[in-house]
């Protein structure tokens, strides 16, 4: 049995961070993990900004409900969930993402917890476990799935290298010259014909 595994956020819908980042006019937040491939610093970094500018989760759910899908996101998940399990893999937060998922077709994701304060001050995360995606592949694995992966960022490449199949999808120049063995696509009819001749 296959799964194919997904990262979320630059595959699937546009970067939050980076959405939140052009609607509060804070440069700073901008940091993903394309460029910050210790995460753990990253948010530690995102949540030092937000308490100086006195922002919340509040305000960054009002930022998300207005994200959409990329366009096409929706149409090849759905013909890619007819022909295989697919299950979402992302570093991102159960509060950020069930919005998304509604628009999307509920598929199913695994992420992580924010942990907020009485005033909506996000305080701290919770990870679901360590090296979540890799880990998450491996499970599957143990499972007696075999595991096709993609993603764009530097937190995907362990489950990509772990999996029979591993693709990247709207990743960076540098990434891509980093990693040539991974086949990498820009759109979604070229990556949804790779991942069928892996299935």
């Amino acid at each position: 049995m296959n799964v194919v595994c997904l990262d979320l956020e630059g595959v699937l819908v546009p970067e939050i961070w980076i959405a939140f980042s052009e609607a509060t006019g804070i440069p700073e937040l901008r940091r993903t993990t394309r460029d910050e491939p210790d995460y753990d610093k990253l948010m530690k970094y995102r949540i030092a900004i937000l308490k100086e500018h006195g922002l919340g989760l509040k305000e960054i759910q009002q930022t998300i409900a207005g994200i959409d899908p990329m366009p096409g996101a929706k149409e090849f998940l759905d013909e890619l969930r007819s022909l295989t399990q697919v299950v979402i893999i992302s570093d991102t937060f159960s509060q950020f993402a069930t919005p998304l998922m509604k628009k999307l077709g509920w598929p199913t994701i695994f992420c992580n917890e924010l942990e907020v304060g009485e005033n909506g001050e996000i305080t701290g995360y919770k990870m679901r476990c360590e090296k979540s995606k890799l880990t998450t592949v491996k499970a599957f694995q143990s499972c007696g799935c075999e595991t096709i992966a993609a993603g764009d960022s530097f937190n995907d490449l362990a489950m990509i290298e772990a999996s029979k199949a591993g693709f990247l999808f709207r990743t960076t120049e540098q990434i891509k010259k980093d990693y040539p063995q991974f086949p990498a696509f820009e759109s979604y009819d070229e990556f949804l014909e790779a991942i069928k001749k892996a299935l």
